[in-house]
């Protein structure tokens, strides 16, 4: 059976797979529910995919908000009704002196991961403009209080919220587009989303600068599919979307949500 469900998946998604069967059987077998970690959409659709039609087993996922991009998944029996308190997932504020000094969110990112955090246990990082949150495992919301007091330079203090007091996230300026592409390589979707050469594209991936669902990729031929998100340096993002079909010429009609960086 999993042979069936690994074609149609990229092959580096296998792990992901294993592990979320893992979790099904979890449920089948101890008949409650089982809570992961933070999701990106490409996981979440993974496992809802696996979970499918199923009548025994279910799954629901919650990152805090409702548009929230990062969320956690919870597998669970059907006799079982999910709330939001079954997803543990809190906001912590981002108090910082704002009128001396900026946040940014690749700030806020890098202070978690030095922390030695793992993304996995972390949400969205959200803003208004001004203030910052990010969305955090319940569980370890005491310990990153206790435990970060600066973001690069800037001395903060992070207080636990409710999901009551979570602010509403400045909206992105995303541009939907269609792209006819020869294949749906990463290096190949970066250059029709900003109008790039392919090594050019590939150059941004040798530099580093792209990451594929919030990890840091280096292979210009990866298999890109739908909710995948695209993050490159100072370019901006990509959100995948479907494939609408194959042109007459062989092309690939691939539908991504594109932001740019803005300039300063």
């Amino acid at each position: 059976m999993k042979d069936d469900v690994y074609q149609h998946f990229k092959r580096e998604e296998v792990p992901v797979i294993d592990a979320f069967f893992d979790r099904i059987n979890q449920v089948q077998n101890e008949y409650r529910p089982i809570l992961t970690e933070f999701l990106d959409p490409r996981m979440q659709y993974i496992a809802q995919s696996l979970v499918g039609q199923r009548d025994d087993v279910r799954v629901s996922f919650f990152g805090g908000y409702a548009n929230a991009e990062r969320k956690r998944a919870l597998f669970y029996p059907e006799y079982f009704t999910p709330t939001e308190a079954d997803f543990k997932v809190v906001p912590l504020e981002i108090g910082y002196p704002q009128k001396f000094s900026q946040l940014a969110h690749g700030q806020i990112l890098g202070t978690f991961a030095n922390a030695g955090l793992d993304r996995n246990v972390l949400g969205d990082i959200i803003t208004d403009g001004q203030r910052w949150q990010i969305l955090v495992n319940q569980d370890l919301a005491a310990y990153l209080v206790g435990q970060i007091d600066r973001v690069g330079k800037i001395k903060v203090r992070l207080q636990q919220l409710s999901l009551a007091d979570l602010l509403t996230p400045q909206a992105d300026d995303a541009e939907l587009m269609v792209l006819n592409l020869s294949s749906s390589r990463l290096d190949s979707v970066i250059a029709g989303a900003y109008n790039i050469s392919r090594k050019s594209a590939k150059d941004l991936i040798k530099e580093k600068r792209v990451h594929l669902n919030w990890m840091m990729v280096e292979k210009p031929d990866l298999e890109i599919g739908e909710h995948d998100i695209l993050s490159v340096r100072r370019y901006g993002r990509i959100k995948v979307g479907p494939v609408l079909g194959i042109t007459r010429k062989d092309k690939i009609r691939l539908e991504v949500s594109v932001v740019r960086k803005k300039k300063r």
